[in-house]
């Protein structure tokens, strides 16, 4: 039976249960992936503790992960744009951590065959994250952008698309994380008490834009840096939004199968990194979460719902099908 991850009350990693599921099947304009990746992000662990009951509640039992990377596995009436045993990514909120979703057509984007799983997956949530908060900032060339947490999932992102529209960008992060940052061509500088005054070291010219990942009052700092409102953007840090007017571009208004498909090309030419720092297996779900709340991953944590070894197979598997 095909397997799902389900939590049917809220509460920390320990209430995530792997089901036995039926397999779904595809309506009209709707495609089966048999998923081989699937991430694990921060905001899945607020909506699985309840934070956003009020906003997003759960239907228990519930599904976990959003993101996903798979093979087509069978299509619905209309669909002449995938054909089974195509790779794609994809998007799929609170139900990706499966062995089979059902996607809208629309939603998927076709996977360069040259880029990993693991490096796929990421790319329709943080990657779009990333690319929704760089945008809202319009780095220019010769201009200095700061990127808080720029060792995380979406910073590490951030920062790279930042410098590949010709700013000098400078990461905040943990010192473990310097040589890190610099391997990406990011200034490294501390995090922590007297940041600011470590910003204005770095850059004595001025800071143009500034992109918050992490909130714990960097749009403060931002602003006592004299960074213009129009040019902060954060996508952790509700109120600093209502109270200075910053922006606070995020996935839900940048996805898309262009995006996607732009940022998976950039992986392709070598010109983007997706950092992997841990592939756990679909039954330690509840241990990767566990690692991605502590807050100091670099790069993203993902799920391996294939094992490597077994991916050549599992892709002639679902083309036998065809």
């Amino acid at each position: 039976m095909p397997r799902a991850v389900k939590f049917s009350r809220y509460g920390g990693p320990e209430v995530l249960e792997i089901h036995e599921v039926p397999r779904p099947q595809p309506g009209p304009g709707e495609v089966l992936v048999r998923v081989a990746v699937a991430p694990v992000n921060p905001g899945e662990a607020g909506i699985r503790q309840g934070v956003f009951a009020d906003i997003w509640p759960a239907r228990f039992p519930e599904g976990q992960g959003n993101d996903f990377a798979g093979w087509v596995a069978a299509l619905g009436a209309g669909v002449d744009d995938f054909a089974v045993g195509d790779e794609v990514i994809g998007y799929l909120p609170r139900a990706a951590q499966a062995d089979y979703v059902v996607s809208p057509a629309a939603d998927l984007t076709p996977k360069p065959a040259d880029i990993t799983w693991e490096s796929a997956a990421p790319l329709s949530a943080v990657g779009v994250t990333a690319w929704a908060a760089v945008d809202a900032v319009r780095p220019e060339p010769g201009e200095t952008v700061v990127v808080s947490a720029a060792a995380g999932g979406v910073g590490s992102i951030a920062a790279q698309l930042a410098r590949l529209r010709g700013a000098t960008v400078i990461g905040t992060a943990g010192p473990h994380n310097a040589d890190f940052l610099r391997s990406l061509d990011v200034v490294p500088v501390q995090y922590g008490p007297g940041l600011a005054d470590r910003l204005r070291i770095a850059a004595p010219q001025g800071i143009d834009a500034y992109i918050d990942t992490f909130g714990q009052g960097n749009v403060d700092i931002a602003i006592a840096l004299g960074v213009r409102p129009q040019r902060i953007n954060t996508i952790a840090d509700g109120r600093a939004v209502a109270r200075y007017g910053v922006r606070s571009e995020a996935q839900e208004g940048a996805f898309s199968r262009s995006v996607v498909g732009e940022l998976a090309a950039l992986v392709a030419k070598g010109l983007l990194t997706v950092p992997i720092s841990a592939v756990y297996p679909l039954e330690q779900v509840q241990e990767a979460y566990r690692q991605v709340q502590r807050r100091h991953t670099r790069g993203k944590i993902v799920l391996s719902l294939v094992a490597e070894d077994q991916r050549s197979a599992v892709a002639d598997q679902v083309r036998s099908q065809a």
